[in-house]
This record gives structure tokens, sequence and C-alpha cells, in this order.
């Protein structure tokens, strides 16, 4: 099922000491509230994303059923290593996650580490328009300084 509304917001939140993360009302709103299973994927150094389950499976098989049959054709025989590492991105790069009452998130220990994440760590979690995104404070701050001034492009390419 497609995303309904566009999710946008930023809120700071704090790690519980078990790795607990409340996700603000505001987005699981417009996320889709009543969800308790969700797709959590490493995006980037110092991010994380939560994707509606059927979004992330929808976008992840139709490519996936590429390289099956470029597989099965014989195509790939001259990328093993290519191969080998989508493998193991794939292995590591995404989790189904249960999201608890009230909104909240136990972030699995890999996700953690790759957020650097501790108890106590604020957070930030940031509403990507079809996904949630938690950053680590600083790679959120170098990010929102490299993209802030492509504000206007964006939104005149994407509204064309």
């Amino acid at each position: 099922m497609p995303q309904a509304d566009l999710i946008f917001g930023e809120y700071r939140r704090l790690l519980d000491e078990r790795f607990r993360l409340s996700l603000p009302s505001e987005l699981i709103r417009s996320w889709g509230e009543g969800r308790t299973e969700a797709v959590l994927a490493k995006e980037k150094p110092g991010c994380v994303s939560l994707w509606q389950t059927e979004s992330w499976e929808g976008g992840m098989e139709s490519g996936l059923d590429v390289v099956r049959s470029r597989m099965e054709a014989g195509r790939l025989r001259d990328q093993m290593p290519l191969l080998q590492t989508f493998g193991r991105l794939m292995s590591t790069r995404h989790r189904r996650v249960h999201i608890a009452g009230r909104g909240r998130l136990a972030l699995p220990e890999g996700f953690r580490e790759f957020l650097g994440a501790e108890p106590g760590s604020e957070l930030i979690v940031v509403g990507a328009a079809v996904c949630i995104e938690i950053w680590q404070t600083e790679a959120w701050r170098d990010c929102l300084k490299q993209e802030i001034s492509q504000f206007s492009e964006i939104l005149e390419q994407l509204s064309r």
C-alpha cells in the first residue's frame, strides 16, 4: 500500500537505558497509526530509516528480481566480487522491527553501532517525506548544512 501522507518534522529524542527511542506522535500519525511492524534500514553513516514494511518490500523485491534473473541467465559471472559486496550489504542493511505502544522503537545492536548511539544519546528524528529517519546529531547537522541550500531547486524539480 502506498504512503498516504508525506511525513515532515524534526524532533530531538533521547535513547533510553534499554535502547528504546520514542517516535514523535506527529510523525507516527502521518506514517500510519497502529502500525506495529516496520523495516529499519541503514542509509548513510549516522542515519537509519524506518519504512512501512509494504513500501520497503515492494521496492526491494523488484530490484532483487532483476538481480536473480541476471544470475540465472549467467550475465553476472564476471561480476562476482560486486555480487558478493551486494550480498553482504543486503544481509546487514535492513531488519524488521516492532514498534511498541506509544511509538517506542528498540534499536537493534548493529543499528545502534551504525549510529554510534549509547543510552542517553540524543538522536534527531526526521520526517523524510516517505520514511522516518533517525540521525546521530552531528551527522544530521552535517547533512543539513550540505542540503539546505538545495531546497528551492528540489521543490521546483519535484513539482514539475
